[in-house]
């Protein structure tokens, strides 16, 4: 008798001996196992048949010095622990074997915390950017019921600390799925878990390491000059001195409120750096510690810093100079925004020039426009309900986006809206005297966008007698097509008026945004347009800014879809279905 292992107590007769070493591999199927057994020499392996890469049978391998190659892509296995070669195949399951009176034995029992083992895979699909294992690993977990917030974790502390040039697109959609997550199907969840640790590890790959800066030691500076000094770094580029400030007001205990406000006035120092993107990078480094706590605050936010420092600014932009001279414009307009302000805290009567506002802010006059939101600050509509109709206006330059534009236009429309959303978010964050100049940015890039919905294009409801699911079903098989952009408006338009469930659309376009490969902007988009529907809740404002983001999404739809074939490979190894087993 040879016994591989006694450990266990579930051993299961698996084939008798003679049977197997007749062959150069036997399979038998166990208890939902299939498993494929090798005799070499004196010995007798069992290893899970298929392969951990994409399910090919490995029975259909060959065996060189006990290690087995799959034919299809070539990857090597050890047959006596399941381990791989080629790490981006991922190991295989062996299992134990023992052989008794001419009878082989399998044990079954696991023998490793599957949680555990899960764990340790993810970290390694991360560190090489395998995606498949990621994938795999993030399917497993949510089987097991770990709580989404743990892969979270470590996808953001991973992103954090393996990126020298610190905080980037990855960990932004990264954040932004985990917003989206709670609001889709249950079997949706882990996919949109695996786009964004998968983002993160992309962004990551070939990057050198991030090594923060410490502190200063023992400095008993005080907040205000902590954030003076930042603001003067940030203004000469000082990456290094920047971040020692911000490093030291988080150590000193500065609250949420107060580091929100050191970041957001130096990010609004300058007109709409970088198009919004460090404004909405650190919103989102705001929301990722909402997740995993503000112990990690110090790690996570310094490493917006050097996204900050190297941002362009629109004073160096001439389309912000001429013909009209925006940055002037501006400069005029913040002498006058303090006492706006400090008058508006003090108006008691309510606020009520909505409408009026809109318009004026969709219209191409920027001296009237600056004019009218100072004149709403000062009549007492506080500054994060403005940043929120700025915003709303943002949106609806996408959902009246004429498709005569250029296809690269859409993300002109596309930044002013989720910077207009990070903003509105910031002032929902930190009563920021400093970031109500993003309001005004964010208006006068709304201004620049104008010509993009002259044209503008005309919604116009489906026809038909379907409802809820039935539409649902259609707008999924609408974007399977190229060039569906005003019908598929056209079909949330009319399944919102019909009074459908907005939980259930709102599932739905994550699914259409989850089966594409991934793309950071219709991610941003997707996301920033869902939190300023929950903000509005059931506002008929609400409804032209999903309409905008389904026609965003059917613009950039189908692709081809790789990344989602990598995910279903991996839920259905993880299910145990057969992909290329024979029946």
């Amino acid at each position: 008798m040879y016994v591989d292992d006694s450990r266990g107590d579930h051993w299961v007769f698996a084939a008798n001996e003679a049977e197997v070493r007749e062959r150069k591999s036997f399979v038998c199927r166990l208890e939902g196992n299939v498993i494929a057994l090798f005799p070499e020499g004196v010995r007798i392996f069992a290893i899970d048949n298929r392969c951990p890469h994409l399910g090919f049978p490995l029975d259909r391998g060959s065996v060189q010095d006990c290690i087995l190659t799959c034919h299809w892509h070539q990857a090597r296995f050890d047959l006596s622990s399941g381990g791989t070669f080629d790490q981006w195949a991922d190991d295989v399951r062996a299992f134990p074997v023992r052989i008794q009176n001419g009878e082989i034995w399998i044990n079954l029992a696991e023998f490793q915390d599957p949680k555990i083992r899960h764990v340790k895979r993810l970290q390694q699909g991360l560190e090489r950017d395998l995606s498949l294992v990621i994938a795999k690993s993030v399917v497993s977990l949510h089987h097991l019921e770990v709580p989404p917030v743990d892969s979270f974790r470590a996808g953001l502390e991973f992103g954090v600390r393996n990126r020298r040039a610190g905080w980037g697109q990855g960990l932004t959609i990264h954040t932004a799925l985990m917003n989206i997550a709670p609001l889709l199907d249950d079997e949706d969840r882990p996919r949109a878990m695996f786009h964004g640790i998968a983002a993160v590890s992309s962004e990551t790959a070939g990057s050198a390491s991030r090594f923060p800066l410490a502190p200063l030691s023992g400095s008993s500076v005080d907040f205000p000059t902590l954030k003076r000094w930042f603001r003067q770094f940030i203004q000469v580029r000082d990456s290094e001195g920047s971040e020692r400030c911000l490093a030291t007001a988080i150590r000193n205990g500065g609250s949420k409120s107060e580091i929100a406000e050191m970041l957001f006035s130096a990010l609004t120092d300058h007109r709409y750096i970088q198009l919004g993107h460090p404004l909405d990078f650190t919103n989102k480094a705001f929301e990722a510690l909402e997740y995993v706590g503000w112990e990690h605050a110090e790690e996570v936010l310094t490493s917006l810093v050097p996204g900050i420092t190297s941002a362009g600014r629109m004073e160096e932009a001439n389309s912000w100079r001429n013909p009209v001279d925006l940055i002037l414009l501006l400069e005029e307009v913040f002498l006058k925004l303090p006492v706006a302000i400090v008058a508006g805290k003090s108006c008691t009567l309510p606020w009520e020039d909505k409408s009026k506002l809109v318009v004026i802010l969709m219209s191409d006059n920027p001296y009237e426009t600056s004019e009218a939101l100072i004149s709403a600050l000062s009549m007492g509509l506080p500054p994060h309900e403005l940043a929120g109709i700025v915003a709303y206006c943002a949106a609806l330059r996408i959902s009246r986006f004429h498709t005569s534009n250029e296809f690269g236009d859409w993300d002109r429309a596309l930044h002013t809206f989720t910077f207009a959303n990070a903003v509105h978010q910031g002032l929902s964050r930190t009563p920021c005297d400093e970031l109500v100049r993003g309001v005004f940015d964010a208006a006068m890039s709304l201004y620049l966008d104008r010509f993009l919905n002259v044209p503008q294009a005309r919604l116009i409801k489906c026809e038909g007698e379907e409802m809820g699911e039935a539409l649902l079903s259609r707008l999924q098989e609408m974007l399977n097509q190229q060039q569906q952009v005003n019908e598929s408006g056209g079909l949330v338009l009319h399944y919102l008026d019909s009074g459908s469930s907005t939980e259930a659309l709102l599932a739905c376009i994550g699914k259409l945004l989850l089966r594409e490969d991934r793309d950071f902007h219709t991610i941003q988009m997707i996301e920033a347009a869902f939190s300023q529907f929950r903000i509005l809740k059931g506002a008929p404002e609400g409804i032209e800014i999903l309409v905008g983001a389904v026609r965003y999404l059917s613009a950039h739809s189908p692709t081809v879809r790789s990344q989602g074939q990598t995910y279903d490979a991996a839920r259905r190894l993880q299910h145990g279905e057969r992909i290329f087993e024979e029946k």
